[in-house]
């Protein structure tokens, strides 16, 4: 066996046919026969043929290659989103890059730019929060036809198409079942509302609060990080003032298991005299020593849905319309033991 591999001519010369007929029978041509494609394709992994992608790419003019762009990968919400786009483009033939912007718009650029260069069929991608101007994704449309497809965190350009949950539902859902549970006094986790997503769901908070004749606390209404330690100290501050919650609805499942922590560190019973509800519907929300009600965000379903509407957009360049898809999932309400008092 040949360890630099054969090429085409190789192949050619031991089967006594021509070189064109090898690449149409290595490409699938319906022209060749089955029973030649099979010989060629034989013969080609006996002389350790590797085909040349990016000659093929260039070819083409598609290299099977997407990009996704999120701020982390170590979430389940995130990962399951990848998840389902590679599952719903593998059929396909595609394969995916996957890049980290922790957070930081000048990353998820040089992510951009990496993956243009790379020559890639599509670009999935979740907003950092820290992107505020969206110049460096405009010049992208403006100057190629590279579609991108906003999942979860988006923002509003026009030619973007965008998979969403109605994140709007979701706080509202979550306020309304701790309502309807007797708490009164009910606090809010609101995340970093440069994002639209968190935006949404304070909106939902306060129109279920107003629903329901129950006035909007402005003090109730905390702006802060995703993580369990911000919960934490999201309760330090909030057991310092006068008016102490007897609820609270966090954007984030990790800034709810953080309010938990302290919460059972004070002394304080869950869901007796304080309920806590969150938001994504983490893994660990239903393994907890008291189990976490949550609103679930669907990301695998938000994962294949995304790849469908970049599968479609690829068909609809081939015959030279493009539709800007808006995309928006049902969220769902988990009731667990953190929020059920009746």
């Amino acid at each position: 066996m040949n360890k630099k591999g054969a090429t085409i001519y190789d192949i050619s010369k031991k089967l006594n046919v021509s070189v064109a007929t090898v690449s149409r029978a290595l490409n699938d041509h319906p022209r060749i026969s089955q029973a030649t494609k099979d010989l060629v394709k034989k013969t080609a992994k006996e002389m350790n043929y590797k085909q040349n992608n990016l000659a093929k790419a260039l070819k083409s003019g598609e290299t099977k290659n997407v990009g996704i762009i999120v701020p982390f990968v170590n979430t389940n919400f995130f990962s399951s989103v990848i998840r389902g786009i590679e599952e719903e483009l593998s059929p396909f033939g595609y394969h995916v890059i996957i890049c980290q912007s922790h957070e930081d718009v000048n990353i998820e650029k040089r992510h951009l730019n990496t993956l243009l260069n790379a020559q890639v069929d599509g670009i999935f991608m979740s907003v950092s929060k820290t992107t505020i101007d969206t110049e460096h994704i405009q010049s992208i449309l403006d100057t190629t036809n590279t579609p991108i497809i906003f999942f979860d965190r988006k923002k509003d350009i026009k030619g973007i198409s965008t998979v969403t949950i109605d994140d709007y539902r979701g706080g509202y859902i979550a306020t309304e079942h701790l309502i309807n549970e007797g708490y009164k006094n009910i606090c809010h986790f609101a995340g970093d509302l440069n994002l639209e997503i968190y935006q949404n769901r304070l909106n939902g908070y306060k129109q279920a609060l107003i629903d329901h004749q129950l006035p909007v606390k402005e003090d109730n209404i905390v702006s802060m990080g995703s993580s369990i330690d911000a919960g934490i100290d999201a309760i330090k501050k909030l057991w310092d003032k006068k008016s102490i919650p007897d609820a609270i609805f966090s954007s984030s499942d990790f800034a709810a298991l953080g309010a938990c922590q302290e919460l059972k560190k004070r002394k304080i019973k869950i869901p007796q005299e304080v309920a806590v509800i969150g938001f994504s519907n983490e893994p660990f929300t239903q393994f907890m020593e008291l189990t976490m009600s949550s609103v679930d965000q669907t990301p695998l379903l938000m994962g294949k849905m995304s790849g469908q509407v970049f599968l479609d957009s690829v068909k609809e360049n081939g015959s030279g319309v493009s539709i800007e898809k808006k995309v928006v999932l049902t969220p769902q309400l988990y009731i667990r033991k953190s929020s059920k008092r009746k």
